[in-house]
């Protein structure tokens, strides 16, 4: 039967300080254990503990060499690192945290703080493979969408860094800029539920067509579905009001002005100025200037028209993602 513990790697000169950790941390946790920093690095490549425990007062490798050494590592640089020292100066403190550590404690050990700090920083670890994990699925399913529709995974790319450059212009604070960033790819996840007949066409769509070309707003909000907060939240939110017009004149509810969701406004305006300067299998790409245009006369009726410039304040910047994110000719 394997054994699902966490793995931690206690790494001591000391063999009685080892000992001591043994006893504290054998019953929750599979442990390995290095006497060195050359035999840390070793068995926290090989075998990839969730935790180091690390000494630094060591002969040969200091602990904070051994720190620095793990963190410039990329199959180990994102292992934590609690520092276990009898040093209590506050210099050597910040060393530590400056080379990465996450934590300190300090000998003689407490087992009730030992136990805390590594239930803690390992529920952190966990956290934040739940975060990556969350975001690699929203990125798979705007993925998805791409398989049955013209546009191309550089589109998204693209008019996701749009967005994200208008949100930071908007006042935005980096986690929320960062949100849209990874929101802004789920705007058509509803044409999943398009037909390919209507999805493909090359020519124009009758209006029965567009009746049902434009439910996907809805059948995208459907899939996300009702989250309280967060990314899918705004995911949500993105596919379901990025169609809304200043005017009112938008789909699928009509949404005028500041109804419009902010982060739907936002994308709006990427998600347009990226289709026109791109190549679709219906029409070349526009030059910048013309799109730029387009955006100007439908300030106040399709785009808001704050938002419009300060997206034309961002210009360089959006013209800088253009041209690293271009389509192969």
């Amino acid at each position: 039967m394997n054994d699902a513990r966490p793995k931690l790697l206690l790494v001591d000169d000391e063999p009685t300080n080892l000992q001591v950790l043994r006893q504290i941390l054998q019953d929750d946790y599979r442990l390995l254990f290095a006497k060195d920093g050359t035999k840390a690095l070793e068995l926290a490549l090989q075998e990839q503990p969730a935790l180091i425990l690390l000494d630094v007062m060591m002969p040969g490798m200091t602990g904070h060499e051994a720190c620095a050494r793990l963190k410039a590592e990329p199959a180990t640089a994102g292992i934590p690192v609690i520092f276990v020292t009898a040093l209590a100066d506050v210099e050597d403190e910040a060393r530590g945290f400056e080379l990465g550590a996450v934590d300190y404690i300090t000998k003689p050990v407490s087992p009730a703080i030992v136990r805390a700090r590594v239930r803690t920083h390992l529920s952190l670890v966990r956290v934040d493979e739940l975060r990556q994990t969350r975001l690699q699925i929203v990125q798979r399913l705007g993925l998805a969408a791409e398989y049955k529709d013209n546009e191309t995974g550089l589109h998204v790319i693209r008019m996701s860094h749009y967005a994200y450059l208008l949100a930071k212009a908007a006042g935005f604070d980096e986690v929320a800029a960062d949100d849209l960033l990874n929101a802004a790819p789920m705007h058509d996840v509803g044409k999943i539920g398009i037909p390919d007949a209507i999805l493909q066409k090359n020519g124009k769509l009758d209006e029965a067509e567009w009746q049902v070309m434009r439910q996907h707003a809805q059948i995208g909000a459907d899939i996300i579905g009702e989250h309280p907060s967060g990314l899918l939240q705004m995911a949500r939110t993105v596919a379901l009001s990025h169609h809304e017009k200043w005017d009112g004149s938008g789909y699928p509810n009509g949404l005028a002005g500041e109804e419009i969701p902010l982060v739907g406004r936002i994308v709006a305006i990427a998600d347009v100025f990226d289709a026109l300067t791109s190549v679709r299998p219906y029409k070349p790409a526009w030059p910048v200037a013309e799109a730029v245009d387009l955006l100007r006369r439908e300030s106040g009726r399709h785009f808001d028209p704050e938002l419009v410039e300060l997206f034309l304040s961002q210009l360089p910047a959006v013209l800088e993602v253009k041209e690293r994110w271009a389509e192969a000719e």
